[in-house]
C-alpha cells in the first residue's frame, strides 16, 4: 500500500538545524527556554528510540498479550503524568487510570469489532498509543478545570448543598464546564482538518507514497476514534473524580485555597 521511508541518523541529525533556530530565537529574545528545548530534544530521542525497539519486539512476537501489556503500561504512565496536572483533585490517580483504560479498551474493541482494523499488533499498538495519549491530555485538562472551579466556588457549592441539593446536583455545572474544556480542543482541530492543518497521520502516509484518498480515509477514521476516546476518558474521569470532593454525608470536604491567577 505504501513505500517505506528509510532515514539514517544523518538525516535525523540534519533536522536538528531547525532546533538550533529555536534555540537561537530563545537566546536572542532572552526567553529562557533554550534549556527546556535541549531537555525536550534529548528526552524525545531517548524515549522514541527505546519505544521503537519495544514496538519492534511486539511486532515480531505478534502477540495480543504483549499488545495489552504495552497499552496497559501506557495507561499507567499516562495516569501518573496526568495526576501531576490535576493537583486540585483529591485522589485523582484512580479516576484517571480507570478513564484511560476504559477509553483505550472501548475504542480499540469497537474498531476491531467493526472491522476497521484487524486485531494485529501493527494496527493496535499505534492506534492504542494515539488514543491513550489524547485521552490523557483531555482527562488532565478536565480534572485541572474541575479542581480549580470547585476550589473557587466552594461557598457556592456549600450554599447549594444547604438548600437540600445532592452532591451530583451541586457539582453539575462544574462537571459540564470541565467536560467542555477537555473536548473542545480536539473538536476544533477536527473542524479545521484539511483547511488549516494536515494531521500527522495523513502527512506521514503522503510522504510514504500512499494515495491521497487512502491517506484521507485513514485520517478520518483516526480522528473519529480519537473523538470517541477523548470523550469517554473525560466523562469517566470527571464523573469519578467529582465524588472525591464530597463526604458520604453529601458534605463538601475542606479544600485548599485556589492558586492566584
Amino acid at each position: 500500500m505504501t513505500a517505506a521511508i528509510h532515514l539514517g541518523l544523518g538525516e535525523v541529525a540534519a533536522a536538528l538545524g531547525l532546533v538550533a533556530v529555536a534555540v537561537a530565537v530563545s537566546l536572542w529574545q532572552h526567553s529562557g527556554v533554550e534549556a527546556d528545548i535541549g531537555v525536550a530534544v534529548a528526552r524525545s530521542f531517548v524515549q522514541l528510540t527505546a519505544i521503537g525497539y519495544v514496538v519492534k519486539v511486539v511486532f515480531d512476537a505478534d502477540s495480543i498479550a504483549l499488545v495489552v501489556a504495552l497499552i496497559s503500561a501506557m495507561a499507567l504512565l499516562g495516569a501518573f503524568t496526568a495526576r501531576g496536572r490535576a493537583k486540585g483533585v483529591p485522589h485523582a490517580f484512580w479516576p484517571l487510570l480507570i478513564a484511560l483504560v476504559l477509553a483505550g479498551a472501548a475504542t480499540l474493541g469497537l474498531v476491531v469489532a467493526l472491522g476497521v482494523f484487524p486485531a494485529t499488533p501493527r494496527y493496535l499498538v499505534p492506534v492504542g498509543g494515539m488514543v491513550i495519549g489524547n485521552a490523557m491530555t483531555a482527562a488532565a485538562v478536565a480534572l485541572n478545570r474541575l479542581g480549580d472551579d470547585m476550589a473557587s466556588a466552594a461557598r457556592e457549592v456549600e450554599a447549594t448543598l444547604a438548600l437540600g441539593a445532592t452532591a451530583a446536583v451541586a457539582a453539575r455545572p462544574f462537571v459540564q464546564r470541565s467536560l467542555r474544556s477537555a473536548v473542545i480542543p480536539l473538536v476544533d482541530q477536527t473542524k479545521t482538518t484539511g483547511l488549516i492543518t494536515f494531521p500527522g497521520t495523513m502527512v506521514g502516509m503522503l510522504l510514504a507514497g500512499a494515495a491521497p484518498v487512502d491517506a484521507v480515509r485513514l485520517q478520518l477514521v483516526l480522528l473519529y476514534v480519537l473523538l470517541g476516546g477523548v470523550s469517554i476518558a473525560a466523562l469517566v474521569a470527571v464523573l469519578l473524580a467529582y465524588r472525591s470532593f464530597f463526604t458520604p454525608a453529601q458534605q463538601l470536604r475542606e479544600l485548599p485555597e485556589p492558586p492566584p491567577r
